[in-house]
């Protein structure tokens, strides 16, 4: 997945978790952030961001940001609409026979239905952007959502599927995901419960450049 119209800025402040200010050419903007979660780790001013103008019309900020180097060096992709495109990218060159976006299932719209050989797919994606020590955490805000897709997962391998929650790792270096469980405990015990009910667990490495993000694993 490549970003188009990439520019290097410098983090400021975030009044809230929808825009940022950052300073861009020597100048003030206001940017939109593709991520609502905290993201306290990493946006701290003072930071290397990387910023894409999309040029969409009506717009009310010129740039995107989606991209944050933390103060140990690493590069994160953090735009929250990341994972599940490079998921699709990956998916299609995985021999799957079918592979639909956006699949109701239940009371829920799971990421990703796949069909192989006969067999029926479930895979829910969430991106990591939190890492401590070499070591990924998901979530860093409470999900209830996330709880909810986990059971969702669970009941559907009892009705035989083959169900997934694919952790897209939006940082290099970083292999393993472990539950947030200071943040929400709850998404812990779930994730323990749904991989107790047959729910396999991937860690999708990726590589990660300020215009790129690609699923290596």
């Amino acid at each position: 997945m490549k970003y188009e119209n990439i520019t290097k800025g410098v983090f400021l402040n975030r009044p809230n978790r929808f825009i940022a200010e950052a300073e861009v050419n020597g100048q003030k903007e206001i940017v939109h952030v593709k991520n609502t979660g905290r993201c306290r780790e990493l946006l701290i001013p003072g930071c290397e961001v990387w910023l894409t103008a999309p040029e969409t019309p009506g717009r009310k900020t010129k740039y995107d940001l989606v991209s944050v180097r933390k103060d140990n060096g690493l590069l994160f992709n953090i735009d929250s609409q990341a994972p599940n495109k490079v998921v699709k990218e990956w998916l299609e060159s995985q021999d799957y026979d079918r592979v639909v976006p956006e699949y109701t299932y239940g009371d829920s719209r799971i990421d990703f239905y796949m069909e192989r050989d006969g067999e029926r797919y479930l895979m829910e994606v969430k991106g990591c952007t939190l890492e401590v020590d070499g070591i990924g955490y998901f979530p860093d805000a409470p999900t209830e959502r996330g709880v909810k897709h986990l059971r969702e997962l669970a009941g559907a391998v009892k009705n035989g599927y083959k169900a997934i929650l694919a952790f897209v790792i939006q940082v290099e270096g970083v292999s393993e995901v472990r539950p947030n469980v200071e943040t929400h405990a709850e998404f812990g015990t779930a994730l323990r419960e749904a991989e107790d009910a047959g729910v396999q667990v991937l860690f999708l490495k990726c590589h990660v450049e300020p215009d790129e993000l690609r699923i290596t694993c």
